[in-house]
């Protein structure tokens, strides 16, 4: 992986994040410091705020963990070409017109009473920072930097790799 630090660098893979972010509906969402492992959650995204928001059960574990708020972390992957861990602090948010807006049919299927049920929480998790993996290297680019790394030409160079900041 090549470590980038130029604005051209960090604009590219912020911007593949973003767009990670919009084609991938789902990752992995953890507390800082809790008991339990992270957790599939599907995410909404705001690239405007840099926001992510997601819906659950007042009733979770991964709830009680928040409590009125707390460090989190969510991973997601796509396609194999890019890999991320972002953190932000997450706090559970009243806001109705948000949840009306989010809200489907995949997200009533956990709810007897749909959004009206008093257990829906919804979370907002404002991105803080991002590691961020891109893999540009197919099968055969792969095998190549393989060989070159073992021969002592270089370390491999499969893809990008940097540390950004996303507080807005």
């Amino acid at each position: 992986m090549t470590h980038h630090n130029s604005d051209h660098d960090v604009t590219k893979l912020r911007k593949a994040l973003f767009e990670a972010l919009d084609d991938e509906r789902t990752g992995m969402l953890g507390i800082a410091g809790a008991r339990s492992h992270m957790q599939p959650m599907t995410h909404y995204f705001d690239e405007a705020t840099r926001t992510l928001r997601f819906i659950t059960s007042r009733d979770t574990d991964l709830a009680r963990e928040i409590g009125s708020g707390a460090t989190a972390h969510f991973t997601v992957t796509d396609k194999g070409d890019l890999y991320a861990c972002m953190s932000g602090q997450i706090a559970p948010v009243d806001d109705p017109a948000k949840l009306e807006e989010l809200w489907s049919p995949a997200a009533s299927m956990w709810f007897k009473d749909g959004k009206d049920d008093p257990s829906v929480l919804l979370l907002e998790m404002p991105l803080s920072e991002a590691a961020i993996w891109t893999v540009d290297a197919n099968a055969l680019q792969f095998g190549i930097e393989m060989v070159r790394a073992n021969m002592g030409d270089d370390a491999a160079d499969l893809g990008d790799h940097a540390v950004i900041n996303l507080a807005a």
